[in-house]
């Protein structure tokens, strides 16, 4: 998933059922999230576990008087960033004595106590599963002056009845399942989100339709490995099916899939439906056969170039993202060109690259990490370099061409441009002209980069 996003949050007073003028100073909760897009899930479902108890959630931190950062422990370079902005957060607290600053999701899980020491700014830390239990922490410190902390993982625990409370905006996230049975030796995810469990199939199709009603029209499903989705006799082929039979008109769009698990079925189900985004990130992580055994990823390259083999075939169109891991214990200069060489086989449209870092209490953190940060490093830009090339080639096939996006908003770099995505998860930028957010409009591929698209809309004659 995509790493270290930071988001603020605006109520949607609609369902809060109340006016932000009538909420009182001291149940302002102001929330901002690192991490993968499960984590920016996850703080949905907190502002609407809050704005159920009486809170307003509001995105200007200087009017909070609760502080929460939603945190990933995926990398130790995820952590240190919560770390520095636990320090800038202490000048807030000095001017305000009664603030309340708690950490969840990931990172609270994987350090529980050891975020709540006396010279701590922290009072309140909760992992994933003890999302519930916030209103009443909060309360007890501010009646009694106890920190608080909830920390144990659930089997059962998925958020099925709670209400997210949304950024007003096109694209919406859900998460279908939680957890992972995986193990992979340098993931800290089982150990900070627990074990898989899943949503009931007909609750997700039920909230894709009302996501349409409020205006939505993109949604992507998630799930640390959305292919172990299990509703009854359903698997997560079943729920596209059902979700994308439930709102025809919605773009619909997963994340993560193993490559143990993408199923045939899977692929059919995708090429079958028009709104199902002819999109799939198939995690890679290395292009050596021992890498990956060592990694315990259950798979070996040429099965996972098999499935590439098999995607492309029934889907001619697809756009194919992954993630790939550089400098893994004992990687060799042959075996991180093995990584090269996969890369240039399958053409990746896009991928998210990163260098290994050792988390306690995977498998991985008892072999030595024995790549020098200089190699792991060099290797890293020698990866992203070569999948720069590929996507600026990609995309530049692209040019001349008609593809229909939705707009989502005014470009972040110009305010006189709009922008919006492919089917396939590419994003386009064109001239501002009066059309409105949400809008599904054919587009003209004037020119590329290897990062965006430009063009101009396709008017009829």
């Amino acid at each position: 998933m995509k790493d270290l996003i930071r988001e603020k949050y605006i109520p949607l007073e609609s369902l809060t059922e109340r006016s932000a003028d009538t909420v009182e100073p001291d149940r302002k909760l102001y929330v901002e999230t690192y991490g993968c897009q499960m984590n920016y899930a996850d703080t949905e479902i907190v502002n609407g576990i809050m704005g159920k108890n009486g809170y307003d959630i509001t995105e200007n931190i200087n009017e909070s008087a609760i502080i929460l950062l939603n945190t990933c422990s995926i990398r130790e370079n995820a952590e240190y960033k919560v770390y520095q902005r636990l320090n800038e957060l202490k000048k807030y607290k000095k001017k305000n004595p009664a603030l309340v600053v708690g950490i969840i999701g990931c990172m609270a899980e994987r350090l529980k106590s050891g975020l709540l020491s006396k010279k701590s700014v922290v009072d309140l830390v909760l992992g994933p599963d003890e999302y519930r239990k916030l209103p009443s922490l909060i309360d007890n410190l501010i009646d009694n002056g106890e920190k608080g902390m909830a920390v144990r993982l659930s089997r059962v625990e998925t958020y099925e009845d709670i209400m997210p409370i949304r950024k007003e905006g096109i694209a919406a996230w859900i998460s279908v399942m939680r957890g992972c049975d995986k193990f992979c030796s340098y993931c800290v995810v089982p150990f900070t989100r627990g074990r898989e469990r899943s949503r009931e199939l007909e609750g997700v199709a039920k909230e894709i339709q009302q996501l349409w009603l409020d205006g939505f029209r993109d949604v992507t499903l998630l799930g640390q490995n959305v292919n172990s989705y299990k509703s009854g006799d359903n698997d997560f082929a079943d729920l596209l099916r059902t979700c994308a039979i439930a709102a025809p008109e919605m773009r619909i769009r997963f994340t993560t899939s193993h490559p143990q698990d993408l199923s045939l079925k899977l692929i059919e189900t995708i090429a079958e439906f028009e709104n199902l985004c002819n999109y799939i990130h198939l995690p890679v992580q290395s292009g050596s056969n021992r890498i990956l055994d060592l990694m315990k990823r259950e798979y070996t390259v040429e099965h996972y170039l098999s499935i590439m083999d098999s995607i492309k075939k029934i889907i001619p169109d697809v756009s194919l993202s992954t993630d790939i891991i550089t400098g893994f214990c004992t990687e060799t200069e042959e075996e991180h060109r093995m990584t090269l060489d996969l890369m240039k086989e399958v053409e990746y449209d896009g991928a998210y690259m990163f260098k290994y870092s050792p988390r306690e209490k995977t498998k991985a953190w008892s072999m030595e990490d024995d790549i020098d940060e200089m190699t792991k490093t060099r290797r890293l830009v020698e990866i992203v370099e070569l999948q720069r090339d590929i996507s600026e080639k990609k995309n530049l096939l692209t040019v001349g061409k008609n593809f229909e996006i939705i707009i989502e908003g005014i470009s972040k770099k110009s305010d006189k441009m709009l922008f919006g995505r492919t089917d396939g998860n590419k994003t386009v930028i064109i001239p501002k002209n009066g059309t409105p957010a949400g809008s599904k409009v054919s587009v003209h591929v004037t020119k590329a980069n290897s990062a965006t698209l430009f063009g101009e809309i396709v008017h009829d004659n």
